[in-house]
């Protein structure tokens, strides 16, 4: 099972919020998931970021793969330098 961290989208038409989500790569975008592990809402300012550190690197350790904006967001937070100094 190729599992990924990605983004679900939540909210109201033009008023989006995001969930952070762990999920099977097959499964849909909004669709069924594993583990919520922060959410993002841009909508705010400035936007407002919360991740759970411990649970995204030890997701990432089994092998989730995060998709290109869930990595920029953790690099903003300072997630993706927190794993490489403890590799």
């Amino acid at each position: 099972m190729a599992t990924k961290i990605r983004l679900k989208r939540m909210g109201a038409k033009k008023a989006p919020f995001y969930r952070l989500v762990v999920a099977d790569s097959r499964f849909p975008r909004d669709g069924r998931f594993i583990e919520e592990i922060g959410y993002y809402d841009p909508t705010k300012q400035p936007p407002v970021i919360h991740i759970d550190a411990d649970k995204a690197m030890s997701w990432m350790k089994t092998g989730a793969e995060p998709s290109d904006t869930v990595k920029s967001l953790f690099k903003k937070v300072g997630i993706l330098s927190a794993q490489k100094k403890a590799e």
